[in-house]
Parts: C-alpha cells; sequence; structure tokens
C-alpha cells in the first residue's frame, strides 16, 4: 500500500514562502495525477493544485493561488512539491497530499496525514 508523507508546513509571515513535500512509499506508476487539497477550520477540503502523471505533467491550480502557488514532481524520488509564495492568512490551513486513480468510472483516493500552514503576522 502506498503511503504519502508530507512536509515543509509551518508558520509565515504573509508575503512569505513555503514549500511543501510530498513523498510516496512505493511507486506511484497506478495513478493518474497527484495533487494539494486544503482544509481551513469551518470550510470544506478543497483543491489546490494537481499535476497530471503523464509526459506533459499538465496542471491545474484554484483560482485563488494562481500566479502565487506553483506543483512541481520529481519521478524519479516519486515525490510532489508545492511551492507556495505570496502566501496570504487566507492560505491558512491544513495541506493534504493526494494520489488519485481512476479505474473505468471509479476514482480512488489516497491521502497523507496533512501539514499545518499558518500565515500571520
Amino acid at each position: 500500500q502506498v503511503q504519502l508523507v508530507e512536509s515543509g508546513g509551518g508558520s509565515v509571515q504573509p508575503g512569505g514562502s513555503l514549500r511543501l513535500s510530498c513523498a510516496a512509499s512505493g511507486s506511484i506508476v497506478r495513478f493518474n495525477a497527484m495533487g494539494w487539497y486544503r482544509e481551513a477550520p469551518g470550510k470544506q477540503r478543497e483543491l489546490v493544485a494537481a499535476i497530471a502523471l503523464t509526459s506533459d505533467s499538465s496542471t491545474n491550480y484554484a483560482d485563488s493561488v494562481k500566479g502565487r502557488f506553483t506543483i512541481s514532481r520529481v519521478n524519479a524520488k516519486s515525490t510532489v512539491y508545492l511551492q507556495m509564495n505570496s502566501l496570504k492568512p487566507e492560505d491558512t490551513a491544513v495541506y493534504y497530499c493526494n494520489a488519485k486513480q481512476l479505474v473505468l468510472a471509479t476514482e480512488y483516493n489516497i491521502w497523507g496525514q496533512g501539514t499545518q500552514v499558518t500565515v500571520s503576522s
């Protein structure tokens, strides 16, 4: 069973930067995409950014983070990164790494344990 381990969260002032890492413990060849979601207190979990595990590595971002966040991957390390720049207080949340597999019409998801990101002055 593949496990996802996040790291890189922490506290930062508005305008600062953080880089989150998500390392998969095993092979990710069966997954179609990996990404980052976040969950703020009292809010639903939402997609932040996703990257396809295909040759084109197409990406998808939430409108609220476009131009500030960048998702990338290193195949050899089965690792996905989220570079977060120009952080805002509203980015404060627990960030979860996700790996998604599509089998016919069924979606299978694996989640990491989450890492806290706090943006505050």
